[in-house]
C-alpha cells in the first residue's frame, strides 16, 4: 500500500562553531507497508521516525526519494492521499475553549462533511470509544487516557485507510495504555492500516505485525517481532531493540 524508495531528508543546521552544515535525518531509507497491517517504527530520539511520519503524511517534502501509495507517486495525487490518511499527533493539540462535541464538529468541516453526516459520524465514534457522555463538556475536563481517545477518534471522522499514531500512549497508565491498545486492534480489524511509532517497545511487540528499527535516519532491521527475536536470539523485542542500537552507537 505504502512503498518508499531511498528517501532522504536533511536541513539546515549550525555546528558547535557557528557554522552551516546540512544534518541528515533521514538517510536513504527504504521499505513497504503493507495494507491492513500494523507497521512499527522504532528507534531512539532523533532517529528519525517522526520526520518519516511527516513525510509520509504530506507534511514535509523529502529532499531525495519517493513515496508511492497504491504504486503511485504522491506527487501525482497529494490532495486525494491527504483523504485517505488520519493522523494521530504526539502532543495533544485540540482547541481547549471548544468542547469535545465542537472539537469534532471543527475536524468534520475541515473535510468538509455535510451536517447530517458530521452528526452521525461523531455519535457513532464517540460511541465507539464510550465518550458519548462527555460530549459537551469542556476537553480540559477530561482525562488523559479520554483525551487519547478523542485524538484517535478525531482522525478517523473521514474514514481514513491509513492512520499514523505518533507516541499514542505517551503519559498514560498501563491500564488506560491497554484501553487504547484494543482500540487500536479494534481499527485493524475493520481494515485500517496503522502506521505506530513509540519508544515502549513492549506496545510495538504487543501491537505491530511488523516493525522497523532506524537509527540515525536509517533502517537497520525490519521484521515481525518473533523473527526479530529468533534472528537475535533475544527473549523480547527490547533485547533486540537494545543490541541493535548498541552496536549502531
Amino acid at each position: 500500500m505504502i512503498e518508499i524508495k531511498n528517501l532522504c531528508k536533511t536541513f539546515d543546521h549550525r555546528d558547535q562553531n557557528g557554522r552551516l552544515i546540512k544534518k541528515i535525518a533521514v538517510d536513504n531509507l527504504s521499505f513497504s507497508i503493507e495494507r491492513g497491517e500494523i507497521f512499527g517504527l522504532l528507534g531512539k530520539n532523533g532517529a528519525g521516525k517522526t520526520t518519516t511520519i511527516r513525510m509520509l503524511t504530506l507534511q514535509t517534502r523529502p529532499t531525495a526519494g519517493e513515496i508511492f501509495f497504491d504504486g503511485k507517486s504522491v506527487d501525482e495525487r497529494q490532495l486525494e492521499i491527504k483523504k485517505l490518511i488520519g493522523v494521530v499527533p504526539q502532543h495533544i493539540n485540540f482547541d481547549q475553549d471548544l468542547t469535545v462535541g465542537e472539537n469534532m464538529i471543527l475536524h468534520a468541516r475541515l473535510h468538509h462533511l455535510d451536517r447530517a453526516e458530521r452528526q452521525r459520524r461523531i455519535d457513532e465514534l464517540l460511541h465507539y470509544v464510550e465518550l458519548s457522555d462527555v460530549i459537551n463538556d469542556g476537553v480540559k475536563q477530561l482525562s488523559g487516557g479520554m483525551k487519547r481517545r478523542l485524538l484517535i477518534i478525531r482522525a478517523m471522522i473521514h474514514r481514513p485507510q491509513i492512520l499514523f499514531l505518533d507516541e499514542p500512549t505517551v503519559a498514560l497508565d498501563p491500564q488506560v495504555r491497554r484501553r487504547i491498545w484494543e482500540l487500536i486492534r479494534r481499527l485493524k480489524s475493520e481494515g485500517v492500516t496503522i502506521v505506530l511509532t513509540t519508544h515502549y517497545i513492549e506496545e510495538a511487540e504487543a501491537l505491530c505485525d511488523r516493525t522497523a528499527f532506524l537509527s540515525k535516519g536509517r533502517l537497520i532491521a525490519l521484521d515481525t517481532p518473533s523473527a526479530l527475536r529468533a534472528e537475535h536470539d533475544a527473549s523480547t523485542l527490547e533485547e533486540v531493540f537494545i543490541r541493535l542500537t548498541e552496536a549502531k552507537k
